[in-house]
């Protein structure tokens, strides 16, 4: 079967109760990055309820640079995803620049509630606030606008999911550590940064084409490439239950017109024992991982191979 059931996943559950860290363990990561975290400033008029914009730039900058948009958990900020993933040190080896985003939020989760964060071009937005980000970046390091790319854990893997979907122009491919489908915390008052219980209990349940108009109603009329799509997800998860996975890969699969119960290809134990990997095609791939918790650990250098770095 192509989705795993909510009983495999609750026996999964059963067996992995251990929850697992967001951020992954590198040799590298011990010797930490070459340069230091810096907060820009001047990318708004007025700072106030905006989120916070950090820059990493390596010693050594490529001729135009790719970018890479790092999102961090909720409770977490640019400094911990800095120090705690591996996407510093891998900058100081490939030359790119990278962007650490930080909720103004109270408790620093992402807004991936409100109408117009869910919006394209939802002026006051964190969604909005992250696009402006990337504008900068490109301008101000001369970066390659054909190597901008996002990604995040957990409530940072749903801010990526939000930003394919409002601002699919701006990136080459997206890496979800443990999130849900985009739209899929909505709040129907409209509250910024609220939680949405059903979402992350792994009631939201649409088909392929249902989670596809949720996408295509973020940037209505767009007709341009969206960003190639990267899922991870432990099968036990209590934070953003299981289900969630089956529920982004169908989101995605019908925004790319594929079909989600007809992958191209299914690898066992692969990237590690216990992970499987799905493959519908070179925009979408899924890895599941038994027994892992909230949230899968990153894996930074096969991030690069699906960056294309």
């Amino acid at each position: 079967m192509l989705f795993f059931t909510q009983a495999a996943a609750a026996l999964a559950l059963f067996n992995g109760l251990a929850t697992s860290s967001p951020l992954a363990s590198r040799a590298a990561a011990a010797a930490g990055p070459q340069s230091t975290l810096q907060q820009i400033t001047d990318l708004y008029p007025d700072q106030s309820g905006k989120a916070k914009m950090y820059v990493y730039v390596p010693p050594q900058l490529a001729p135009k640079p790719a970018i890479i948009v790092a999102l961090h958990f909720c409770t977490g900020t640019a400094e911990a995803y800095f120090t705690g993933s591996p996407y510093a040190q891998l900058a100081d080896e490939k030359g790119f620049v990278v962007i650490y985003p930080e909720s103004p939020h109270e408790g620093t989760c992402w807004d991936v509630s409100s109408r117009e964060t869910l919006s394209h071009s939802g002026s006051s937005s964190d969604s909005a606030s992250i696009a402006s980000m990337v504008g900068y970046a490109l301008k101000k390091y001369g970066g390659d606008a054909s190597k901008v790319f996002v990604t995040g854990s957990s409530s940072g893997a749903m801010m990526t999911n939000v930003m394919a979907a409002t601002y699919p122009e701006l990136f080459q491919a997206a890496i979800v550590y443990s999130g849900v489908a985009a739209g899929c915390f909505v709040s129907t008052a409209g509250l910024v940064d609220a939680w949405n219980s059903t979402c992350s209990q792994g009631q939201s349940h649409a088909t392929a084409d249902q989670w596809a108009d949720t996408v295509h109603d973020m940037y209505p009329g767009y007709a341009g490439a969206r960003p190639r799509m990267q899922i991870y997800h432990g099968s036990a998860d209590a934070a953003l239950l299981p289900p969630n996975y089956n529920e982004t890969i169908k989101q995605w699969s019908g925004v790319f017109g594929l079909d989600a119960e007809k992958p191209a290809s299914t690898r066992a134990d692969f990237p590690l024992a216990g992970y499987t990997t799905t493959t519908w095609s070179a925009e979408l791939q899924g890895i599941y991982a038994l027994g892992v918790g909230h949230t899968v650990p990153i894996r930074g250098d096969d991030d690069m191979a699906f960056f294309g770095l």
